[in-house]
């Protein structure tokens, strides 16, 4: 963990205690890579550092449909990543033709998510990335992302009226100019601290678990002294 002096504009008024954000989004592979590790993270840390998610725009809004160079891009990037942390991809998603790999919807989801539940948010992010790299199932869908909702307990009809909210949207870009705002180049990002005194950088990209825990416990102990 390392010193990060700069301090983003505050997504919102009620993180002025130790607590992790986290910047990810649940169709980026590497997330997908990271989820078991953020996971274990928040379960063992939940309580001295809640997670509030910021979820990134990875591919925001793109209208391209992919082409090939895109699918050899992306299909060395989930072999680089299932190598290093052992997640399972669903190769089949490269028969696609015409997909659009707009990550909006699955991000506006997890805002979704985070306004109803917020102690869903990050179930719903790992939920989402697992349908989609695993499940081969097209996350940009209103019907799916409400499937996956409704895995987690949520009332189908009531979780797409806040899906597709202004409220919501809004919310959503919120996140993505937060996440520019703040300097974060790539996900994941997970940083710890206090809107007031500034953030710790625990990691800047895919790292596995080992280590980490003992790394934030002394970080934990050096704030309480």
């Amino acid at each position: 963990m390392s010193d990060q002096t700069g301090q983003p504009k505050p997504v919102d008024d009620a993180m002025d205690r130790l607590h992790f954000l986290y910047f990810a989004d649940p169709m980026c592979s590497w997330c997908y890579g990271f989820s078991p590790v953020i996971t274990e993270l928040s379960r063992r840390f939940g309580d001295e550092l809640p997670l509030r998610i910021v979820v990134g725009g990875l591919r925001a809004f793109n209208t391209r449909a992919m082409r090939p160079e895109d699918k050899a891009y992306i299909r060395d990037a989930w072999t680089r990543v299932s190598a290093a942390s052992g997640q399972v991809f669903d190769h089949a998603f490269f028969e696609r033709d015409g997909f659009i790999y707009d990550t909006e919807p699955a991000c506006r989801a997890v805002v979704a998510m985070r306004r109803r539940a917020p102690g869903k948010a990050l179930a719903m992010m790992s939920a989402i990335s697992a349908a989609f790299y695993a499940g081969n199932r097209d996350t940009t869908d209103t019907g799916v992302l409400a499937d996956v909702a409704a895995g987690l307990g949520e009332e189908r009809d009531e979780f797409v009226a806040d899906l597709l909210a202004p409220e919501t949207r809004n919310e959503t870009v919120g996140d993505f100019q937060f996440a520019q705002q703040a300097g974060v180049g790539g996900f994941p990002c997970l940083v710890a601290g206090t809107m007031r005194d500034g953030y710790t950088l625990v990691t800047n990209g895919y790292r596995p678990l080992d280590g980490l825990p003992e790394a934030i416990s002394a970080w934990l102990a050096r704030q309480a002294a």
